[in-house]
């Protein structure tokens, strides 16, 4: 057993906590819903980039490259100053989403490069310009620009060039849980001299400003040079720095002069700033002690040369803190290595190593520390100014037992630093390869009472908890125990999956409750999580009387029940007593697939003959039922309700098998909907999908047509035939229009980088492919499609699946001239090797040529790909 799965066993056992300490800073907290304060609920522009720096905050913590521990009462992360910029880089840049021409957006240039589960050893690198940040010119020149232009990025203006600016790698390594060896290494990549302040930083979060009865921190430079660390919760802790520098102290409390006019004494959050920019002693404590400290390396750097500062964080005192450094450094990247070349044995090509690596370290650098106890927000805290009245009744007043303090997988640290649900269901696929026990926590997690609204509902995510997401949650838990079950050599969890399937089975039921508005077994889920790709917002409210009957809603719900019913049937291995359940989940998938034949519900068909595709339904006030013949993904998800039934469920399982069949004898019309069910012996497997035989063969022919939803790098979110001739539709007076945009949205509905209608999204790629993959296993080798559509070449369904994952996996690898589609149209990252290297890992892609488009950086899902490298058991 390697090092590091050593390490993560004594984690799971609590024998040592080596996740005590993590990359649980966020690279953002000023634009989150909890730190919004203002009447308006205007959670984008409540504290400006330039104000965060004197602002204490209420609920997290953020920081460049930083670590703290697991309640984020201790942090550490990196500040920056090049002697030209108007303010210390201490965090990220970017719009919000007022001021990006396509929303929020990210304007720096940094990657997550490594990382162990354990966070035994960590890296990441961050490119500093040695110019003054242009902060101006990026607000002006995006301001100028429409949604039909492209962004204006860091890197076209300029700053770039000649290679004028710093690669900072910051590296951590654990000689233990509570002993981190800190490396910050800074190499001058210009043509000159250059000068910087590198600026390590420590600080305790604020938690004494909330609570009337906290006992205040402390920390303080002794007289030999090491930084003491008191907490009355966390204990002493020590910072050593191997070289000797200027120490600056201040104190972790908001600015109040600065942001609200009102005069305070004392120093602040952004004394650092002020003492070191704006030449202000006094911003600073007299004496060498506070709440946050700074190590001031003032460091003239030659071109081409670096500079390494090492520094150790450790709970037991050390006498020569610095005599083993190297040793430790060296064991623990070593053991890094180790640990994922076991994991990529069977991966030959090197750049996908790399693309994996890098996914995989994306991924586990967004795990952060969340806290929010809607209860306390909604009242506002003692001696505190209280909340606005609006908030009684504003976002997310309908969940006052919601109170959340624990590590979660975020989908990036700069543009979502909070968690979103049906996100962290594909999170956790990935991490399922190398930490399993943590995925399994994410997916216990969001059901636990504190978080599950007591009706049933997953909180969907901090910007309105009540919104809906597919309900995947029961798909991620059966994919994890899968994974997790063989590398446990074929032992599952079952205590893992018994409690989270006893909750879904209330959220099933909230959805069958909430969300079938006729109760006819046909879904309306809102949005779903897919923003535009509507004809018009499926969460705002319609004409009185009027609803949608939405193919996607009906095809999760259809997904989730054969996925509840896949659990039932493994619980019901080792207790009989799911059997029932098991009977209930089948009986209810068939209820739903003949709705969505238009078995007993006359009037709503959401199948379309004449077009062979399925389409959401407007149901008017005059009872009249209208198609919506716009062809999106809305159209694709029925086929990810897919289950295969082997014989061996019905022989093992008795009580269901008896229970199916005397059902199926009085309703022979679902009956149908079962392959094979009604063949004599009925010993094969058994089908049971949305699609079967000509239907599916017509799903996927659209599908795979380059001319529709095929594109060299996934399937595309929207047809292709709307980019020319936009669907058009008309209601109440009104027209609405629907094009084909591969990129960025065009459509302000959602919000500029929101865009479902066209680009490819990797969520449901994944789940295409799996299905796909699903629907292989029924038919077997002999059962072809035309695969693309008019090219001649007939495919096995597994062949098209692997298909598929090249085109989604082609988009970060290089192709034959050494250049990356993600990159595609942005020449000075794409030709430059100190940045063609790096990837960014795009929150959706281009729909024809496969650029990076949306959030920049690990966002989340995308990191699928590094399953998708992974190569599958033949």
């Amino acid at each position: 057993m390697s090092s590091e799965k050593v390490r993560l066993q004594e984690d799971q056992d609590k024998t040592k906590s080596w996740k005590k300490f993590g990359p649980y800073l966020t690279e953002r907290q000023w634009a989150t819903v909890r730190e919004d304060y203002t009447a308006n609920g205007d959670a984008w522009g409540c504290i400006s980039h330039e104000d965060a720096r004197s602002k204490a905050y209420r609920w997290g913590e953020e920081g460049i490259g930083g670590i703290s521990d697991d309640e984020q009462l201790l942090c550490f992360s990196l500040a920056l100053w090049n002697k030209k910029d108007s303010m210390l880089k201490e965090r990220l840049f970017g719009l919000t989403s007022k001021e990006g021409n396509h929303a929020e957006d990210c304007k720096e240039h940094y990657y997550y490069l490594d990382s162990t589960p354990t966070h035994s050893y960590m890296k990441m690198l961050y490119k500093y310009p040695q110019a003054a940040f242009p902060y101006q010119q990026l607000r002006d020149e995006n301001a100028k620009r429409t949604r039909n232009d492209p962004e204006f990025e860091l890197m076209d203006t300029g700053i770039f060039d000649e290679h004028k600016y710093f690669d900072v790698f910051i590296e951590y390594a654990k000689a233990d849980t509570e002993d981190i060896l800190i490396r910050i290494t800074v190499r001058n990549m210009g043509p000159e001299q250059a000068f910087l302040h590198i600026l390590p930083q420590l600080w305790f979060r604020n938690t004494w400003s909330w609570n009337k009865n906290a006992r205040k921190p402390e920390m303080y430079l002794d007289d030999t040079g090491i930084i003491q660390i008191n907490h009355p919760e966390l204990g002493r802790f020590y910072l050593f720095a191997e070289e000797k520098c200027t120490t600056l102290f201040c104190e972790n409390e908001t600015n109040t002069a600065r942001l609200y006019n009102f005069p305070s004494s004392g120093t602040f959050k952004d004394g650092i700033h002020e003492h070191l920019i704006n030449g202000k002693k006094e911003a600073i404590n007299r004496f060498p002690r506070g709440t946050k400290a700074a190590l001031n390396y003032n460091a003239t750097i030659d071109s081409g040369k670096t500079v390494v500062i090492q520094l150790r964080l450790v709970r037991e005192f050390k006498t020569k803190p610095f005599g083993d450094f190297q040793a430790i450094m060296n064991k623990r990247i070593a053991e890094a290595n180790e640990f994922y070349a076991e994991i990529q044995h069977n991966i030959q090509d090197e750049d996908r190593k790399n693309i994996q690596r890098q996914a995989f370290a994306g991924m586990l650098w967004s795990k952060q520390f969340y806290y929010y106890d809607v209860t306390k927000w909604l009242n506002g805290d003692p001696g505190q100014p209280p909340p606005p009245a609006q908030r009684k009744k504003g976002r997310n007043h309908e969940w006052p037992h919601l109170n959340n303090g624990d590590i979660i997988s975020m989908p990036d640290k700069w543009e979502y630093p909070w968690y979103a649900a049906w996100d962290l269901a594909f999170h956790t696929i990935p991490f399922a390869l190398v930490d399993a026990e943590f995925a399994k926590h994410q997916l216990l997690l969001l059901t636990k009472e504190w978080y599950m609204h007591p009706n049933g509902q997953l909180p969907a995510y901090e910007w309105s908890f009540s919104d809906v997401n597919p309900p995947v949650h029961a798909w991620a838990t059966y994919r994890v125990y899968k994974i997790d079950e063989k590398q446990r050599g074929g032992k599952g969890d079952r205590k893992f999956l018994e409690e989270v399937f006893h909750k879904l089975l209330l959220n099933f039921t909230w959805w069958v409750n909430k969300k079938d508005h006729g109760g006819n077994n046909i879904f309306q889920g809102g949005f779903l999580g897919m923003d535009n790709i509507g004809v018009f917002d499926r969460s705002a409210p319609l004409a009185p009387g009027e609803f949608i009957e939405q193919s996607d809603g009906t095809s999760w719900m259809a997904m989730f029940t054969l996925n509840m019913l896949r659990l039932s049937l493994e619980l019901a291995k080792e207790n009989p007593t799911y059997q029932s359940l098991s009977t209930k989940f089948f009986e209810h998938f068939l209820y739903i697939a003949g709705a969505m034949t238009n078995i007993g519900n006359e009037g709503i068909n959401l199948w379309d003959e004449e077009d062979e595709f399925f389409y959401d339904v407007l149901q008017t006030s005059d009872n009249r039922s209208i198609r919506m013949k716009v062809r999106s993904m809305v159209g694709l998800i029925p086929l990810f309700a897919v289950e295969i039934l082997d014989e061996e469920v019905f022989e093992s399982n008795p009580e269901f098998t008896e229970r199916l069949e005397w059902f199926l004898k009085y309703r022979p019309d679902l009956a149908n909907l079962i392959s094979r069910w009604v063949d004599k012996g009925r010993k094969q497997r058994h089908l049971l999908s949305l699609l079967r035989g000509h239907r599916m063969k017509r799903i996927l022919k659209r599908m795979l047509d380059e001319t529709e939803f095929l594109s060299p790098y996934g399937v595309r979110a929207l047809s292709k035939v709307y980019e020319e001739v936009p669907f058009r539709f008309q209601t109440n007076g009104s027209e609405f229009t629907v094009k084909y945009t591969p990129g960025e949205s065009d459509s302000g509905m959602f919000g500029g980088n929101s865009n479902w209608r066209g680009p490819i999204w990797f969520p449901v790629n994944y789940l295409l492919i799996e299905s796909l993959q699903r629907f292989y296993q029924y038919y077997g080798e002999d059962f072809k499609i035309e695969h693309p559509t008019g090219s001649g070449q007939m495919r096995t369904l597994m062949e098209i699946a692997d298909d598929l994952s090249e085109r989604l996996i082609k988009i970060f690898t290089k192709d034959s001239e050494g250049k990356r589609p993600v990159f595609r149209h942005h020449p000075p990252v794409q030709n430059t090797p100190e940045f063609n290297n790096y990837i960014f890992f795009y929150e959706y892609f281009h729909g024809d040529n496969g650029r990076g488009v949306g959030a920049t950086h690990q966002t989340g899902w995308t990191g699928l790909v590094a399953k998708l490298i992974q190569p599958r058991n033949p």
